[in-house]
């Protein structure tokens, strides 16, 4: 319906005395009478609401849903609710005057949409109590289109966000939430639950136009399936300082997308991250199993508490240099993420004596026990001489990769190392005795478990 039609149906709706025959006559005889080329319909339907004392000035509210949104809409209404949020930035015009941008995504029962707020807007109030699922009336926004063509809405300064308490029938937040086993590849505006596993990790990278950024890197699984996840523009101030292993969380606004190791979860500034955590940490009492350098010479320690729980500590502020394998430490760590416990200027680190700790003997474990996605402890020999080529990856890189065949007495096994990793293969000789530490199992070719040596993986010689 073209806004004419809608004026002259409010018009009708408040005068339904005339005749739409009428009011079509009183437009022609208001033309004729100004003279050709200087009114429109519109504009002559403005002139015929004035005479009969009728207000028409007022902007009309367009009511459609986010499956209608079309580019050049203009003063939209509609009703959604929110799934994500970006902070406010600030930004800089080509005259060189400054203006703030936040981005929402928001979502109803058949689609989703960005909102990009300026100025003003993106700074409102009533932002910081938002949360998503809310349920909000986008009042005046008008639409453009993005950099791929989709039409966005816009919140300037003639539009209004509210809050709403209403019934509807847009889907909650949990409605809409699927298990990382659900996901598909190419998919956007998602929201994917799972469980954490493994460490979380920062990435430091450079962006395209030359600025630096932060992500963070971790794996997530569900009940067969386990992904890896990026999350550009995030940091681990968005965290609680104790993520226990296993840890349920939930994704919002993210997509999928092929990888070099199969399907990932990408998100961005926006993207909202539920975790379960503990703001509190309490000391760790472990015994020291390993000690290993990575390239730049610093300290990878894996620790072994009382439960027999491997611990892997990343020391950035060297608190583990007096400490040698075998001892028994306690120390404060200042956040913990799964089986990474991580060292810095505010931990302390002190030797106890208590020979209760468990030590290698008691967490070594049998080949034929090893099962997919935990960390081991083994001992055995090396069975076949260590194999190494080079891996080319989808992204056109070429990569080390390691392997040698290692069995003990209950059975045997492909061991792996990547890149760094592959050096620490390549030093095992054929009938050697060995041990080696916090190694992964995973799934390898045919299905069969295979063990992987990790940053933290340190392999020593028996004689």
């Amino acid at each position: 319906m073209s806004e004419f039609e809608t004026m002259l149906n409010k018009l009708l709706e408040q005068r339904p005395d005339l005749s739409k025959k009428e009011i079509e006559d009183r437009i022609q005889q208001k033309k004729d009478k100004i003279g050709a080329g200087y009114l429109t319909d519109q504009g002559a339907l403005h002139l015929v609401a004035s005479d009969l004392e009728l207000a028409l000035s007022e902007p009309i509210k367009t009511e459609m849903s986010l499956r209608d949104l079309y580019v050049g809409a203009k003063e939209i209404t509609l009703e959604t609710r929110v799934l994500n949020f970006s902070p406010s930035k600030q930004f800089t015009r080509k005259d060189g005057t400054p203006f703030f941008l936040r981005t929402m995504t928001v979502y109803d029962g058949e689609k989703t949409a960005s909102v990009k707020l300026w100025d003003e807007k993106a700074n409102m109030e009533s932002l910081k109590t938002l949360k998503p699922g809310d349920l909000i009336k986008i009042i005046k926004a008008y639409v453009k289109s993005d950099l791929n063509g989709s039409p966005t809405i816009n919140v300037g300064s003639g539009s209004s966000i509210e809050s709403t308490n209403g019934e509807s029938e847009i889907p909650s937040i949990d409605s809409i939430t699927v298990n990382v086993d659900s996901t598909k590849e190419n998919q956007t505006d998602l929201v994917v639950s799972g469980n954490i596993t493994g460490s979380i990790s920062t990435l430091n990278f450079t962006n395209s136009k030359g600025q630096p950024g932060t992500g963070l890197r971790f794996s997530m699984k569900g009940n067969g399936t386990t992904m890896r996840v990026v999350l550009w523009g995030k940091d681990e101030s968005i965290l609680p300082k104790v993520i226990p292993t296993d840890s349920k969380i939930r994704l919002l606004g993210v997509k999928t997308k092929a990888g070099n190791q199969g399907l990932e979860i990408h998100g961005n500034d926006s993207t909202i991250v539920e975790i379960d955590g503990e703001k509190e940490i309490k000391p760790i009492i472990a015994r020291i199993l390993s000690i290993s350098e990575n390239q730049i010479g610093k300290k990878l320690v894996i620790v072994i508490d009382k439960s027999k729980k491997i611990h892997k500590l990343n020391d950035s502020s060297k608190n583990l240099e007096p400490f040698n394998e075998n001892d028994v430490i306690e120390c404060m760590p200042s956040k913990i993420f799964g089986d990474l416990v991580t060292l810095d200027d505010n931990s302390f680190v002190r030797k106890i004596e208590d020979d209760s700790l468990p030590n290698f003997s008691d967490y070594r474990t049998k080949i034929s026990q090893i099962i997919e996605g935990n960390d081991y402890c083994i001992e055995g020999i090396v069975l076949k001489e260590p194999e190494r080529r080079e891996v080319q990856t989808k992204s056109g890189e070429s990569i080390s990769l390691s392997q040698v065949f290692v069995g003990d007495d209950s059975a045997e096994i492909w061991l792996k190392g990547w890149r760094e990793q592959a050096n620490l293969i390549d030093k095992c000789t054929l009938g050697e005795r060995f041990s080696v530490t916090g190694i992964n199992a995973k799934s390898g070719l045919e299905g069969k478990i295979e063990l992987f040596l990790t940053t933290f993986s340190k392999i020593k010689q028996k004689n």
